[in-house]
C-alpha cells in the first residue's frame, strides 16, 4: 500500500507557524522535479515536452522550477499567458486551450507566438475576423463524442462542451489548408484523474489513426499530436500511480504501428499534465479549533473549502492525518469541517482518525493541484499563503496570505460616504 507521506516533522510545522499562521498550503519542488524528470524518461524514445497545466497551480514559482527542465505552459486565460510571459516562456512553448475565448485572449497568445489550440470550427472566423490572418501553426481540440467513454471527472465526452467532431476536424484543415496554413497539430483532452493507464494508450491510438486519416484525404502533415493530461494520482492510499513507463511504452507501440507504418514524417508528442506533476506533492497544513459534538463528531479546523474545495465539488477523497500521530490507531470517527455558513464545507465525512483534541495540526494531502488555485472568497475567506520547500531544504513564501486590505480592495469606500439612501416614496 502506497505511503501519504508529509516532509515536515511537527517541529518543523510549529516553527513554520511562527511566519505562517495556519491554513497554508506547501509544496515539494525537489519531490515534483523528480516527478517530471520521470514522466520525461517514459518519453524519451520521442520528440516530447510536457506542457504544464498552469490551472492546476498557478505560481510562477513553481512554473520557473519547471522551466528549467524544459517544461512548457498550458495556458487556458489572459492570466495564465501573462504568467507564462513573466517566467520567459514564449513562442511555442506555450499552449494556448482555451474555449468561448474572447478576442483579447486569441491577441495576446499571437503576440507571445503561442501554440493556438481552437476549440471550435467557428472560432476559425472570429479569430480572422477579431485577430487577423491565421496562425502559421494551427491546432484543433478533437471530441470524440460517443467514441471514446469519459470518467468520473469530466464526464461523457458528447456532453463535453469542449472541441471539434469528427466531421468539423476535417472541414476545419481543409478551410486552414486552403488559407495558406502550412502546420497542423491535433489535441484532445477526454478524461480527468485518471489511473487507468491502458486508457491513454486507445487515446493516443484515436489521435494516430486519425493523423493518418486526415493527412492522407487533405494531403497534408502533422507537426505534432498533443495527447492531453488526464494522468490521475492515488488519492487513496489503497491506489496504485499510473506506471509512467509501461505508458509510455504502451503509446509507442501504438506510435510505430500506425503513424511509423503508415510512412508519415516524424510526430511530435506533447502532454499537458497539471495534476500529476504536483498534486502528489503539495499539502494544506490546518488547525483544529474546535471539537463539537451533537449528532456526530465535528472536527473544526481553521481551513474552509475556500482553501480546498474539492470535497465539497464533487465529494472527492483527500486522504488526511494528525501530524506527529500518524502511525497511532484511527479509533475516531469524525466529520472534518471548515467555518463556512455552508453545511459542505466538510473535508471528510465520518473519517476514521486517532483522537484529535484542539491545536492539533491536520494534514490534507494531495492539494498540490487545483487545491489553491481553486480558491475564492464567500463569506470573506481570506485565501491562504502558498510555501515551497526548496531542493535545498529551505523553505520560501511563494504567495503571501490575503490580508482585508486585498479583500476590501475592489471597494470604494470614500465614494460610500457620498452615496444616498434610497427614496423612501
Amino acid at each position: 500500500m502506497p505511503e501519504k507521506r508529509f516532509p515536515l516533522s511537527p517541529e518543523q510545522v510549529l516553527e513554520l507557524t511562527r511566519t505562517w499562521p495556519t491554513p497554508f498550503h506547501i509544496y515539494d519542488e525537489n519531490a515534483i522535479l523528480t516527478n517530471v524528470r520521470k514522466l520525461q524518461q517514459a518519453f524519451s524514445w520521442a520528440d516530447f515536452r510536457e506542457f504544464f497545466a498552469v490551472k492546476a497551480t498557478p505560481n510562477p514559482f513553481i512554473m520557473k522550477s519547471l522551466k528549467s527542465l524544459g517544461v512548457g505552459a498550458d495556458c487556458s486565460s489572459l492570466p495564465e499567458l501573462l504568467l507564462a510571459e513573466k517566467i520567459g516562456l514564449a513562442g511555442e512553448e506555450i499552449m494556448f486551450t482555451s474555449n468561448d475565448t474572447p478576442a483579447g485572449e486569441f491577441r495576446k497568445a499571437r503576440e507571445l507566438g503561442a501554440i493556438i489550440n481552437f476549440d471550435d470550427i467557428s472560432h476559425l472566423s472570429f479569430y480572422e475576423r477579431e485577430v487577423g490572418p491565421l496562425p502559421e501553426l494551427v491546432c484543433f481540440r478533437y471530441n470524440p463524442g460517443p467514441a471514446k467513454a469519459g470518467n468520473l471527472i469530466i464526464g461523457k465526452p458528447e456532453e463535453a462542451k469542449y472541441g471539434f467532431t469528427r466531421e468539423q476536424l476535417f472541414a476545419g484543415y481543409r478551410y486552414c489548408r486552403e488559407k495558406g496554413v502550412k502546420r497542423f497539430g491535433i489535441h484532445t483532452m477526454v478524461a480527468s484523474n485518471e489511473l487507468e493507464r491502458n486508457y491513454f494508450v486507445e487515446t493516443a491510438e484515436i489521435l494516430f489513426e486519425l493523423v493518418v486519416e486526415i493527412a492522407r484525404t487533405l494531403d497534408l502533415t502533422f507537426e505534432f499530436v498533443n495527447l492531453g493530461g488526464g494522468i490521475g494520482i492515488p488519492y487513496r492510499p489503497t491506489e496504485e500511480p499510473v506506471d509512467l513507463k509501461a505508458t509510455g511504452a504502451g503509446i509507442r507501440q501504438a506510435y510505430e504501428r500506425i503513424i511509423t507504418a503508415s510512412g508519415h514524417p516524424k510526430l511530435k508528442l506533447y502532454l499537458e499534465c497539471g495534476r500529476m506533476v504536483t498534486g502528489p506533492y503539495g499539502w494544506l497544513v490546518t488547525r483544529v479549533r474546535h471539537l463539537k459534538k451533537t449528532y456526530k463528531n465535528y472536527v473544526g479546523v481553521d481551513a474552509t473549502m475556500a482553501d480546498l474545495m474539492r470535497p465539497a465539488l464533487y465529494g472527492a477523497y483527500h486522504h488526511i492525518t494528525v501530524l506527529g500521530r500518524e502511525n497511532e490507531p484511527a479509533t475516531e470517527t469524525y466529520d472534518i469541517t471548515g467555518s463556512l455558513c455552508e453545511n459542505n464545507d466538510k473535508f471528510a465525512i465520518d473519517r476514521r482518525l486517532p483522537p484529535v483534541k484542539p491545536g492539533d495540526y491536520l494534514v490534507i494531502h494531495d492539494t498540490g493541484a487545483h487545491g489553491h488555485a481553486m480558491g475564492f472568497n464567500y463569506n470573506g475567506k481570506l485565501r491562504a499563503a502558498e510555501l515551497l520547500l526548496r531542493t535545498d531544504g529551505s523553505i520560501v513564501e511563494i504567495r503571501r496570505a490575503e490580508t482585508l486590505a486585498d479583500h476590501f480592495a475592489t471597494l470604494d469606500f470614500d465614494q460610500l460616504e457620498e452615496f444616498p439612501p434610497p427614496d423612501r416614496d
